[in-house]
């Protein structure tokens, strides 16, 4: 049995899927399982996968089902105890997914680990966020926020740990779905939602803590697949699934309406032609 399953849910990201799998073959210390789950990609991704890298099972999807519906798909094809859902827009540094495996198997307390996200200038990424609370989503994402900004600005600080410079280890409530490792039985993605707030939804159904290590670093191409007015709706799609789902009805309507105005405005944006 391999030490580590690797779940890496790949849409159109041919290249950079190459790169991440690439880095994964330099990883260290760990016996992978590598499992590439295609969703119904149109540039070749499974076709490269296929042919470049043998030791990755390939589970080609004739749909998109989407990030979490991806992840569990490949997590149910795992035969790791313990779990990493990956990003294809990442590269691995050699020791990282040692580092995050030895703290996981070491720490039973905590439900999983993740790692320092770096952008390819060299810049950290500010990942990992506590659990929203509902006046979180309500200044942040609808037009309230552009009335009050200053509020706007405070909670946003609050809920990512503003405080903060990714430098150091740190306990976090919830990790980044660009990376993050936990044990088979507790990684379950929720289905009713597509690509956003399923790190927020762990979280809440675990209660435990998820551990920050600066020393496992990943290089991340960030939003190589969701830069698109149709991702931009499907966000505000899934923030009322998962509003819906931990706040109730009555405040999803009442962030539904408060969220048209920005919805709109940016939906505008995306129609007139760039400068």
């Amino acid at each position: 049995m391999p030490d580590l399953s690797v779940v890496i849910v790949s849409y159109n990201t041919r290249d950079l899927l190459r790169s991440c799998l690439q880095s994964l073959r330099a990883s260290v210390g760990l016996d992978l399982e590598i499992i590439v789950v295609d969703n119904a990609s149109s540039d070749g991704s499974a076709e490269m996968a296929r042919g470049e890298f043998p030791e990755a099972r390939l589970l080609a999807q004739t749909l998109n089902t989407w990030y979490c519906g991806g992840n569990n798909i490949g997590i149910k094809a795992a035969r790791a105890d313990a779990v990493l859902l990956l990003n294809p827009d990442t590269e691995v540094a050699p020791d990282a997914l040692a580092l995050l495996y030895r703290f996981l198997l070491d720490n039973p307390d905590y439900v999983g680990v993740t790692a320092q996200l770096i952008y390819p200038n060299g810049e950290t990424q500010r990942t990992c966020a506590r659990i929203p609370e509902f006046r979180h989503l309500l200044f942040i994402y609808t037009i309230l926020g552009y009335l009050l900004p200053t509020t706007k600005r405070e909670l946003l600080s609050d809920v990512t740990y503003g405080d903060w410079d990714r430098l150091a280890d740190r306990d976090v409530e919830a990790a980044p779905g660009a990376c993050t490792m936990m044990r088979r039985a507790d990684v379950w993605l929720d289905d009713n939602l597509l690509l956003y707030f399923p790190e927020e939804t762990l979280a809440r159904r675990h209660q435990k803590p998820m551990r920050f290590l600066a020393a496992a670093r990943i290089k991340h191409h960030e939003k190589s697949s969701t830069q698109s007015w149709f991702a931009t709706s499907i966000f505000f799609r899934d923030l009322l699934v998962y509003c819906r789902a931990h706040h109730g009805v009555a405040r999803m309507l009442l962030l539904w309406a408060l969220s048209r105005p920005l919805y709109w405005l940016m939906w505008l944006k995306n129609r007139l032609p760039p400068p």
